[in-house]
């Protein structure tokens, strides 16, 4: 160790990466001392440079590949090496879900301290164009002021101007493009997240892939509507009969947030519909929906099977619920389900969607999860399944301690963070669950991000 312990930025060395690992970088050791490399694959011969070293690991730079993986393979996007958007292009993709399996895997047994059974991962139906919900955020050139829109460079935020991204519809790309071009002509300014001047922060897209529609958000550094925004909303939906409808999104907070609650339509359409199967979704401009349509009918699905192999006619509580996602493509299947959902705007969906639906045996429960939970708790409310689908934080403890109360067989646990996951099955555990298994679902191709589902009983 004390050998290990000289490694200093400037140094290089050969190393070969054994593994890709949580936040996408891969991992290799020089004598059992760890170096995390941007850009590295698992098999690759890699001459490194050390950026920056500490006495528990090193993060080191690609100086050449010397020999390449045969999992490595071309970027299908040219700005693959500039943008931040996927950092697992170079990636064999059959290769990425091993690798986001073994994340899982590990990252559950190093928390949990036991090793629990990870299914091999549902591949995702589509691999490009498979976003339905797209946030560029926006600026504009110092010189020109024409408006830049696209994603930010790989750890800085310094904007790479998209003109074609290939996992999103290409409508998408037309419809940025003609905005760029008419913001100009009616002197919209883009965002200057430094000084907090500009009008145009971000444009954000809803996308429908079963009707082939859209709609899209501006949103601004303002509290009211110009003529500017009616007159480019005019000229985005006579341009573009996908496009159904135009929305602002007032935001002057100097923070990263990039919505706030108050959205209000400027013409058309305030929501999308999306079908999947026989089921219909209303989706509005800030509620929550999966991102990719096809890996959300196999969440879907991977949940409506554990619960129809093992519970007859069950009562389900869908908790953190969205537009009541589950407990819709649940409904055929359960005697009752009551879904919970913070935010009203989706609660409004779900209201809705259940009408779409035509559905009798669902009710929508607008509240905090936790205050829900508590008052059940107090009602004496009992439910065979409780779905759980928090955000990536994970859940409170308080309501961990709720639901165990709550359910009187099982826990279905839907995450996008293994390591909130792998602490709150670990709680689960110590209050008395099994977990069974866990199912690893892509919903992000080409990304270290991998959303689970985990199926615990009592």
């Amino acid at each position: 160790m004390e050998k290990l312990v000289k490694l200093k930025g400037g140094d290089e060395l050969v190393v070969v990466p054994e593994k890709l690992v949580y936040e996408g970088a891969a991992l290799a050791k020089t004598d059992g001392f760890p170096l995390f490399i941007e850009g590295g694959c698992p098999a690759d011969r890699l001459k490194v440079r050390i950026k920056k070293a500490n006495k528990n690991f090193a993060l080191a730079e690609i100086v050449e590949i010397l020999e390449s993986s045969p999992h490595r393979v071309k970027p299908f996007c040219p700005l693959h090496n500039v943008c931040g958007g996927c950092g697992w292009q170079f990636v064999d993709y059959n290769f990425q879900l091993e690798q986001k399996r073994n994340i899982v895997y590990e990252t559950v047994k190093k928390i949990t301290g036991e090793e629990i059974e990870v299914k091999p991962v549902i591949a995702s139906s589509k691999t490009r164009e498979f976003r339905s919900k797209i946030q560029y955020p926006v600026s504009q050139t110092k010189v020109s002021k024409r408006l830049l829109a696209g994603y930010y460079k790989k750890g800085s935020h310094e904007l790479v101007n998209i003109k074609f991204c290939p996992i999103q519809p290409k409508i998408i790309d037309k419809i940025t493009e003609f905005i760029r071009q008419k913001a100009q002509e009616l002197e919209i300014s883009g965002y200057n997240e430094k000084t907090h001047r500009g009008e145009l922060r971000h444009i954000v897209y809803r996308y429908s892939v079963s009707e082939n529609e859209c709609i899209v958000i501006f949103v601004v550094n303002n509290t009211k509507l110009s003529e500017k925004f009616k007159n480019l909303a005019k000229k985005i939906m006579n341009e573009f009969a996908h496009v159904k409808g135009c929305l602002i999104n007032y935001n002057t907070e100097k923070s990263n947030l990039i919505m706030t609650g108050d959205t209000r339509k400027i013409q058309g359409e305030n929501h999308i519909i999306e079908k999947i199967k026989d089921k219909t979704f209303k989706v509005s401009a800030n509620s929550f929906f999966q991102v990719n349509i096809g890996s959300a009918e196999n969440i879907f699905e991977t949940v409506k099977n554990i619960i129809k192999d093992n519970y007859n006619e069950p009562r389900i509580l869908d908790a953190y619920s969205g537009v009541s996602s589950f407990g819709i493509w649940l409904s055929d299947i359960a005697k009752e389900i009551v879904s919970v959902e913070e935010a009203p705007s989706a609660t409004k969906d779900a209201e809705e969607n259940i009408k779409l639906n035509g559905i009798e045996n669902l009710m929508a429960i607008n509240g905090d999860a936790k205050a829900a939970f508590e008052k059940m708790v107090q009602e004496g409310e009992k439910f065979d399944v409780i779905v759980l689908d928090p955000p990536r934080k994970g859940c409170l403890k308080e309501s961990l301690d709720y639901a165990v109360q709550l359910s009187e067989k099982s826990i279905i646990y839907v995450s996008c963070n293994p390591s909130t996951l792998a602490r709150d099955l670990k709680y689960l555990k110590e209050k008395g669950f099994g977990i069974k298994y866990i199912q690893p679902v892509d919903m992000f191709c080409h990304s270290y991000h991998i959303e689970s589902v985990a199926w615990l009983e009592k």
